[in-house]
């Protein structure tokens, strides 16, 4: 199984849903890469400011959570995508 950018004529011809599933995978993709670059800031600025451990905590479990819904935002779209074939 490859994947490939469709192009602009091939954007065309996609179904309403198929461009509805593009999006949401492109917003857990955003999601996921946000929660990543926002953590390792905080994870940084904390070691760097002195917070205390329980400060940092709350950001580890923000991004579990964003990561978990990420996790099960793609779940979704997978059976979407496999109970239309």
């Amino acid at each position: 199984m490859s994947f490939t950018v469709p192009t602009p004529a091939e954007y065309d011809q996609m179904s309403d849903d198929d461009l509805k599933i593009a999006r949401q995978a492109r917003n857990i993709g955003v999601v996921m890469a946000m929660t990543m670059i926002i953590w390792m800031a905080i994870q940084l600025i904390g070691a760097s400011l002195g917070l205390p451990g329980q400060l940092v905590y709350v950001a580890d479990a923000a991004a579990l959570i964003a990561f978990v819904w990420a996790l099960v935002a793609t779940f979704r779209i997978w059976q979407k995508r496999r109970n239309q074939r």
